[in-house]
């Protein structure tokens, strides 16, 4: 029962800081907020974290596995043909940019940019953790890039972290317009942008053939 209680609070310590950081930035984040958000005390915060730092390490990890969780589940992780998989992945997307700006963007980009030079265990952790990403995505590339454009002069990880680079980018423009409507924009662009790199008559040959 104790177990429980401590691995409860452990859990609302870091959905807390989930939100704080996405709100606040890490910089801005204080252990107080954390706290003050996750209902427990200064002292339940130290029992599981030394630091703040090493807070942000698990709230990455944390953050990662629940993304993880999420994108394995969904729907378009059940079409057999590898480019309709990469392009209901962005309609996936696009569907999650609603409701409240902290709420869909991303921890792992909101504290490498502030910490990318002052903080490199947190760097490194949100390096591997959006490469890991993309490299999932990068996955479905491949397949759809043998089947349609298997002499295309790019791989299938460099387009993989470039759909990174789009939603990381769709998020700032959330953040700066205060909207989710300019990122939705965004993975439109990105969804034409795949659509024209494996034509879905190319596939139909490769299927057929």
């Amino acid at each position: 029962m104790e177990t429980a209680a401590r691995s409860d609070t452990k859990g609302k310590i870091l959905d807390a800081a989930l939100r704080i950081i996405r709100t606040k930035g890490y910089t801005a984040a204080t252990v107080d907020d954390i706290c003050a958000a996750a209902g427990v005390t200064k002292g339940g915060f130290f029992h599981h974290f030394k630091s703040k730092e090493e807070l942000a390490l698990a709230a990455a990890a944390h953050f990662a596995a629940r993304a993880d969780a999420l994108f394995a589940a969904a729907s378009f992780r059940d079409a057999a043909d590898a480019r309709e998989r990469l392009l209901g992945y962005v309609d996936f997307r696009a569907a999650l940019l609603r409701g409240e700006i902290p709420d869909f963007t991303c921890l792992l980009g909101t504290m490498v940019q502030e910490t990318y030079a002052t903080h490199p265990a947190i760097r490194e952790a949100c390096n591997t953790h959006i490469r890991d990403h993309a490299a999932d995505v990068a996955r479905d590339i491949a397949e759809a890039k043998q089947q349609c454009v298997p002499d295309a002069p790019w791989t299938a990880e460099s387009l993989g972290l470039f759909t990174q680079a789009v939603v990381q980018g769709a998020f700032i423009l959330a953040k700066a317009g205060e909207s989710p409507d300019v990122a939705v924009d965004c993975m439109r662009h990105l969804r034409r942008y795949l659509e024209s790199l494996f034509p879905s008559t190319n596939i139909e040959r490769s299927v057929k053939g």
